[in-house]
């Protein structure tokens, strides 16, 4: 089914992330999947802003190649940043607890980048999102990290998911925060089929 506010019914999606498919099939959208393979290390005293916006770009570039250039390929990377820290995907149980243990009681920015490239045009946008959590004990922690959720996301968190109990204020994107800025991609879509 296409989407009458946007003109392609089809996307590719430089992305194994579940949840930023189902952002874009929640639009309305045909999704396709070009996962990229890149090294996502950061540069020594890289800003976290300057990170996602060249992972976006280095995701989109590095699936472009497989893609027909008259359907619009989108990638994005998302960073959970504190003290100007980025908190990438937590290595094991304890790494996690020491990331949650970091944002109980604060404010955090998460930062996602999205890059969209549509016949050898390329645009990129960032957005900014500040959450908050509500103080955690130990033992609130412990319980979360039992449940799965933690592995493999940017923060040790999921905004869509149980981690949505610890956030007791979100300014910004909802969706931004969960991987996609679906305002920004829709918005670069029209804007390089225009």
């Amino acid at each position: 089914m296409k989407n009458s506010l946007l003109p392609f019914s089809h996307v590719y999606l430089s992305s194994a992330s579940p949840r930023r498919r189902e952002l874009l099939e929640k639009i309305g959208l045909w999704v396709i999947r070009l996962p990229s393979d890149i090294d996502e290390t950061v540069y020594d005293n890289e800003k976290p802003e300057s990170y996602v916006i060249r992972m976006a770009q280095e995701k989109n570039r590095n699936s472009r190649f497989l893609a027909t250039t008259a359907i619009p390929v989108i990638s994005a990377d998302t960073a959970v940043v504190i003290d100007d820290k980025i908190l990438g995907k937590p290595k094991d149980k304890q790494d996690a607890h020491a990331m949650l243990k970091m944002l109980s009681g604060r404010t955090h920015k998460v930062i996602s980048a999205v890059c969209v490239s549509l016949n050898d045009k390329e645009q990129t946008r960032v957005s900014t999102s500040h959450v908050t959590f509500a103080e955690l004990s130990d033992e609130e922690i412990e319980l979360y990290l039992l449940c799965g959720e933690s592995q493999d996301k940017a923060g040790a968190y999921a905004i869509q998911g149980i981690g949505a109990t610890f956030v007791t204020n979100l300014s910004g994107s909802f969706s931004g925060v969960m991987g996609l800025p679906i305002y920004e991609t829709m918005k670069l879509i029209r804007e390089l089929s225009s």
